[in-house]
């Protein structure tokens, strides 16, 4: 008696079910054919789903226009002769707050013209000026809290104004004296408060926006309710940091206020060469960036939308970017002769036409908050201030020059040690030359 063998019927298992399987698979392949035939396929239902954009298919070829709408409207609160245009955008400020603003915008200007003829005479070694650029300066100052850190470029001095940095202070890192905060190592205008928030101001252009960038990222993570402002002029956008600044700051969701003086020049360089774009808040929206273009020269649509905007900045941990459209009046600095790059009726008419100052004094003398006398007397009196402080850091003595090698380690280092008596031994066997005596012992 022979036992059946497993694999042998396993085999006619299997060929006995092939002619069932093969029946099932042509009842599948018909039956999906039938349902092909009834549900036809519609093309225009399939989405992207690629993960680098949102988007939609089209069947057409078409290059995106570079200025798809007519230009970013300009937002504003007054028109040139100081009314309120729309009552609901008035930030309702009172009468005090109105003539700080005032007074501290008039205040730069007296003390940007007094500086800059210091240099004229040689007194210092080079100056910035903020002519026409004032409203920017205060009103977005105003907009913040006092703990908020500030990053400037070099033309916003009335930003650090605002905050309460005295005159003397000013004139001391102008005239690098013994008083300087920054010890006499940096060049004019280059001013920094640690105490104000402000963040020393550096040279090369834009480095500091991804700086600000970093600063608002470690603020998110500590949780500490602040916010980070960065000036930059419309120059400095063409930088590469500041792609860089945009995108991480977008990508990271930062609390951070990108703040552009779009004042018409990068130095010589006019916008209509320094970009094609609808200027700088067109470039916000491709880095996912919340933007507005507001009138740089209205001090009161400057403080509504910093206002607005550190208020969601915070609250929503993302960037904004506000354009504000100026005009820089004066030259871009003291090695510049802005007219030989433009006319002296182009200067004027922004100087007396649509100056921010005349503005807001326009503004106050509607509601018989300023008259002719107050402007007479604050003028006489904010010289004589400005002055006093002038001939105060002429008279200071400069830093101490072992100051020179100080501040970078924490004890001196050997190459360092020697340099410093390197320079010692050179200024007492040339000392005809070097006029120690005006430099703190």
């Amino acid at each position: 008696m022979f036992e059946d063998n497993p694999t042998n019927l396993k085999k006619e298992s299997t060929a006995s079910q092939l002619p069932q399987r093969r029946q099932l698979q042509h009842w599948h392949h018909v039956s999906s054919q039938a349902a092909h035939q009834q549900q036809p396929f519609d093309s225009s239902l399939e989405k992207p789903q690629f993960p680098g954009a949102s988007a939609e298919f089209v069947d057409h070829l078409e290059f995106i226009q570079p200025n798809v709408i007519s230009g970013i409207p300009v937002y504003r609160v007054m028109d040139r002769q100081g009314n309120i245009i729309n009552a609901s955008e008035d930030p309702q400020l009172s009468k005090e707050t109105v003539l700080n603003f005032y007074q501290k915008m008039t205040l730069l200007n007296t003390m940007d013209r007094i500086l800059y003829e210091s240099q004229r005479q040689g007194r210092i070694s080079f100056y910035m000026t903020n002519y026409g650029e004032e409203g920017t300066h205060i009103g977005s100052a105003a907009a913040l809290e006092s703990n908020d850190l500030v990053f400037g470029q070099y033309r916003e001095a009335g930003v650090l104004m605002y905050r309460g940095f005295p005159l003397d202070l000013f004139m001391a890192q102008c005239y690098a004296n013994a008083d300087d905060l920054g010890k006499g190592r940096q060049m004019p205008v280059h001013y920094g408060s640690k105490d104000l928030n402000f963040v020393t101001i550096s040279s090369p252009l834009a480095t500091q926006i991804p700086q600000a960038v970093g600063a608002a990222y470690a603020l998110k993570r500590e949780n500490m309710n602040r916010a980070v402002i960065c000036y930059f002029g419309e120059g400095a956008a063409s930088e590469g940091d500041a792609h860089a600044g945009f995108n991480f700051s977008a990508t990271l969701e930062c609390p951070l206020i990108f703040f552009c003086r779009n004042n018409g020049y990068a130095i010589s360089t006019p916008t209509n060469e320094q970009y094609r774009g609808d200027g700088i808040a067109a470039r916000g929206p491709g880095y996912g960036m919340l933007s507005i273009r507001v009138d740089g020269n209205d001090v009161f649509a400057v403080y509504n939308a910093t206002k607005e905007a550190r208020r969601r900045a915070v609250a929503e941990n993302q960037p904004f970017l506000i354009e504000a459209m100026t005009y820089r009046i004066g030259h871009h600095s003291t090695s510049d002769d802005s007219s030989a790059y433009r006319s002296v009726d182009e200067v004027n008419y922004w100087d007396k036409q649509d100056h921010p100052i005349s503005r807001l004094r326009h503004y106050m003398t509607a509601r018989d908050w300023w008259s002719e006398d107050d402007e007479r007397s604050w003028r006489k009196q904010s010289r004589k201030t400005v002055m006093e402080a002038f001939e105060r850091a002429e008279r200071r003595l400069k830093p101490n020059p072992e100051l020179l090698f100080t501040d970078v380690y924490e004890e001196m280092t050997p190459s360092l040690d020697k340099q410093r008596e390197s320079m010692f031994r050179h200024i007492q066997q040339y000392k005809e030359h070097y006029p120690v005596d005006l430099y703190e012992k």
